[in-house]
C-alpha cells in the first residue's frame, strides 16, 4: 500500500521493487543472459560433481573435504539466490519482485554469505593443523569437529542476516522504488528508503565487523604460522608442496573477503552503483566459479574421485 506525505510516496509491506540490473542496452541484456546462463551451469554443475564425488568416495570423508563439500552447497544456494532471478529479468524484460521476495532475497544471500566466510575460516584452520602439526592432525581436526565447525557456520550464517532482514522490511521506500543493482542488497535498498536508516547501517557494520574481523583475525593467524612453517622446510619440493596445499585457498579468501569489506564495511553515502555492481560480481558469481577449480581440479584425490565417478557413470 502507498500513501502520500509532503508529496513522497511511501512503500508499506506488499509494494513490488524494480531492479535496474546491470544496463539498459537491449544488444548487452541478451549478451548478459547468455554468459549469466553459462556461468550458471558451470557453477551448478562443478559444485554438485564435487559433492557427489566426495559423498560417493568413502576415502574422501576426511576434515579438509567435509568443508569443501559444504562449501559447493554454499556456492550453489548463494548463486541460486540470485541468479536465477536476473537472467528473468534479462530474457523477459520483467524487472519487478515483490516486497517480501526482496527481503527474501536478500537475507539468503547474506546468510550464505557469511556462512561462507566462517567456513572458509576453518578451512584455514584446517590447513594450519595439518602444516603445522601433522603429526596430531586425526586428534586436533577429527571428522565430528570438522562437523562441528561446519554446523556452526551454517547456524551463525542463518542467525546474522535475520536482524537485517526484520529492520529493512519496516522501513518506508519512496519516489521509484527502483533498485540500482543486479540484486536485492542492503546498501541498495538503504539508499531508496526515505526513513532514517542510521540504525540499521549501525547494526550492519557491527555485525559486520564483528564476523568479518573474528574470520580474518583466525585466517591471518593461521596463515602466519603456515608461513612460519613453510619457510623451516630444508627441501624446495618440501616448502612447494606445502604451500599448494593452502595456495589455492588463500586465493579465494583474498577475493572474497576484499570484495565483502569494500562493499559492506562503509557508510552508504560512499556507494557507487557502478562499481559496486562490478564488486558484487566478484564476490557473488567469479568466487563460485573459481572454487571448484582451485580447490578440486588441482587435487589429485578429487581428480581421482572423478575418473571413478566417471567409470561408475559409463
Amino acid at each position: 500500500m502507498d500513501i502520500t506525505l509532503n508529496g513522497t510516496f511511501l512503500n508499506f509491506n506488499g509494494t513490488d521493487f524494480f531492479i535496474k540490473g546491470l544496463s539498459n542496452a537491449p544488444e548487452l541484456q541478451y549478451l548478459g543472459f547468455l554468459i549469466f546462463l553459462f556461468t550458471y551451469l558451470v557453477i551448478i554443475f562443478g559444485n554438485i560433481s564435487i559433492f557427489l564425488v566426495i559423498c560417493l568416495n568413502s576415502h574422501l570423508h576426511s576434515p579438509m573435504y567435509i568443508f569443501l563439500m559444504n562449501l559447493s552447497v554454499i556456492d550453489i544456494l548463494y548463486t541460486s539466490s540470485i541468479l536465477p532471478k536476473l537472467l528473468s529479468v534479462l530474457i523477459t524484460k520483467n524487472d519487478t519482485i515483490s516486497f517480501w521476495g526482496c527481503i527474501y532475497q536478500m537475507y539468503f544471500f547474506l546468510a550464505m554469505a557469511c556462512a561462507e566466510v566462517l567456513l572458509l575460516a576453518a578451512m584455514a584452520y584446517d590447513r594450519y593443523v595439518a602444516i603445522c602439526h601433522p603429526l596430531h592432525y586425526v586428534t586436533i581436526m577429527s571428522v565430528r569437529q570438522a562437523a562441528g565447525l561446519t554446523i556452526t557456520a551454517w547456524s551463525i550464517g542463518f542467525l546474522d542476516p535475520s536482524g537485517h532482514a526484520v529492520l529493512i522490511s519496516r522501513l518506508s521506500f519512496c519516489a521509484s522504488r527502483l533498485i540500482d543493482h543486479f540484486f536485492c542488497d542492503v546498501i541498495p535498498l538503504l539508499k531508496i528508503s526515505c526513513s532514517d536508516t542510521s540504525g540499521v547501517e549501525l547494526i550492519n557494520y557491527l555485525e559486520g565487523s564483528l564476523i568479518l574481523s573474528s574470520a580474518f583475525v583466525l585466517t591471518l593467524v593461521s596463515y602466519i604460522f603456515i608461513i612460519s612453517t613453510i619457510v623451516k622446510i630444508k627441501s624446495a619440493e618440501g616448502r612447494r608442496k606445502a604451500f599448494s596445499t593452502c595456495s589455492s585457498h588463500l586465493t579465494c579468501v583474498v577475493i572474497f573477503y576484499g570484495t565483502i569489506i569494500c562493499l559492506y564495511m562503509r557508510p552508504t553515502t560512499t556507494y557507487t552503483p557502478k562499481q559496486d555492481k562490478f564488486i558484487a560480481l566478484l564476490y557473488a558469481i567469479l568466487v563460485p566459479v573459481l572454487n571448484p577449480v582451485i580447490y578440486s581440479l588441482k587435487n589429485q584425490e578429487i581428480k581421482t574421485g572423478f575418473i571413478k565417478f566417471k567409470n561408475k557413470l559409463a
